[in-house]
C-alpha cells in the first residue's frame, strides 16, 4: 500500500519536523505489527509552499510518501488502522496494489506457451504459403502484469473498522515475437 504522511505549518521547519515525527510514528506502529523494516520504503519526500488568498499568511507543507509491502492480504485493514492511529488526519492512503511475489515460474510457463503458439501459427502460415518452416532467426519478448488496484483517499483519525479488500485476479501476459527462416 502507498501512504502519505503530510503536515502544513506556518514555516518550513515546523512542517518538516512534524512530518518526520509522524512518519517515524507510522513506521514504528507498522513494525510493531510485524512489518519488517525492509518492507517499508520511502518513495518520495515533498516540501512545498502553499499560496493562500491575499492578506492571509502563506503555509508550508511537507509530506513523506511510503510504500509498505505485506504478504498478509487479510491484515491490510489492521495495518491501515495502526497507521491512522499513529498519524491521525495527517495520513492519506494513496493506493493498494496486489502483485504476484515470485513470477519466475509463471513467466517460464507463459513463455513456453507463447513459443508453442508462435510455432504453430508460423507452421500454419508456412503451409499456406507452400513453404517449409526453418530455424528460428530471432526472438523478442515483452510481458505485462495487470494487478488489482484500489484507491482510497484521506483516511481519517478514529477509523474504527477495517477496510475489506478483495484481491481479485491478477493477469500476467507474455508476448513473443519469433522470426523463422524458410527451409
Amino acid at each position: 500500500m502507498s501512504l502519505a504522511v503530510g503536515y502544513q505549518a506556518d514555516d518550513v521547519a515546523t512542517a518538516v519536523a512534524e512530518v518526520a515525527e509522524r512518519t517515524d510514528a507510522v513506521m514504528a506502529a507498522l513494525r510493531a505489527e510485524g512489518v519488517d523494516t525492509s518492507a517499508i520504503r520511502t518513495t518520495e519526500v515533498e516540501v512545498s509552499q502553499h499560496y493562500r488568498e491575499p492578506g492571509r499568511p502563506q503555509m508550508y507543507g511537507a509530506a513523506h510518501l511510503l510504500t509498505v509491502s505485506s504478504r498478509d492480504l487479510l491484515g491490510f485493514g489492521r495495518l491501515l488502522n495502526v497507521a491512522v492511529e499513529a498519524a491521525g488526519n495527517s495520513l492519506d492512503l494513496h493506493a493498494v496494489r496486489f502483485d504476484v511475489g515470485d513470477k519466475a515460474a509463471l513467466l517460464t510457463k507463459a513463455r513456453a506457451l507463447a513459443f508453442r503458439q508462435a510455432r504453430e501459427k508460423a507452421e500454419e502460415l508456412a503451409e499456406l504459403a507452400g513453404r517449409n518452416l526453418g530455424a528460428v532467426t530471432g526472438i523478442s519478448e515483452t510481458y505485462s502484469h495487470h494487478g488489482f488496484h484500489e484507491q482510497a483517499l484521506n483516511a481519517q483519525a478514529g477509523f474504527e473498522s477495517e477496510i475489506h479488500i478483495t484481491p481479485g485476479d491478477t493477469k500476467l501476459e507474455v508476448s513473443l515475437e519469433v522470426h523463422f527462416a524458410w527451409s
